[in-house]
């Protein structure tokens, strides 16, 4: 007997049919790979998972990106994106997102057209509708279709459903470019985003599955769940991060007391001005 969340899954299995094939925006995380997981068994061939691959890409990312494409059955390319030739981009603004989101779907749109595949698709899902996102702008004004939204999937059902097709990476952790960990108004730069990335990939090291390093200038602040805060407070702990981020170069390293929140790098005391994880 099929449960509810079978039959949506199905439903939006039948959805990614009638597009005749699919380029799936790929990042690796749960939503683009409950998109691609779908896309592959409805179009199999016709389905295609691409990953953007530029500064901006998470160390480790792209490796779990190839994983779990494989083990979702869906082929998996890479493309390069320069979203670091887009003025936009790097002075990171509060629009930040439209352009970088510009320079794949730019990227994508012509990859889909090369390889005779008519859509290109991206993981957003209804709960992104809520927040501010430039670049759901970005994917309207080329067209990109949003089947997670299309078949009314919040992030709580992409979770039930990526486990229900027992798709390994249903419960990781939010993700996003490492852009978003750096300030508005800093510019971005290859050397500021290699150097939050060696930082995160040191917290992950030290056993931090969520983490984040929100950069201000010459300050580090790090977010981990709530439960694991009084971690960073053991003194091993303490003294390699400190010894490692000053190594990287910032000039102060602290905690932030509530804990890992997406989105907090872009939060005043008016409320949100923009998301990102």
């Amino acid at each position: 007997m099929m449960t509810e969340m079978s039959r949506r899954i199905a439903d939006m299995q039948g959805l990614l049919q009638r597009m005749d094939g699919v380029v799936v925006a790929f990042s690796g995380g749960v939503d683009s790979t409950l998109v691609a997981a779908v896309a592959a068994r409805a179009l199999g061939p016709r389905a295609l998972a691409v990953t953007g691959v530029s500064a901006s890409l998470a160390p480790g990312e792209l490796d779990g990106a190839r994983r779990i494409a494989s083990s979702v059955g869906i082929v998996h390319r890479t493309v390069r994106t320069d979203e670091l030739m887009r003025p936009g981009y790097v002075e990171n603004g509060a629009d930040r997102c439209y352009h970088c989101k510009t320079e794949l779907y730019d990227v994508l749109g012509k990859l889909a057209a090369q390889e005779g595949l008519p859509v290109v698709a991206s993981g957003a899902n209804v709960d992104d509708l809520g927040d501010v996102r430039p670049g759901l702008r970005a994917a309207k004004e080329h067209g990109v279709r949003h089947p997670l939204v299309e078949s009314g999937f919040t992030k709580r059902d992409v979770r039930t459903a990526a486990r229900e097709l027992d798709i390994p990476t249903w419960d990781k952790p939010a993700s996003a470019c490492l852009s978003s960990r750096i300030a508005f108004g800093q510019r971005v730069t290859v050397g500021e985003l290699t150097r939050v990335g060696r930082a995160e990939r040191l917290l992950k090291e030290l056993g931090f599955r969520q983490c984040r390093v929100r950069v201000h200038g010459e300050l580090a602040r790090i977010e981990v769940d709530r439960e694991a805060v009084s971690r960073l407070a053991d003194p091993g702990v303490r003294e390699r991060i400190a010894t490692e981020f000053r190594a990287l170069g910032y000039g102060y390293v602290t905690v932030d007391l509530e804990g890992f929140r997406s989105g907090s790098m872009h939060t005043t005391a008016d409320g949100p001005r923009d998301i990102g994880a």
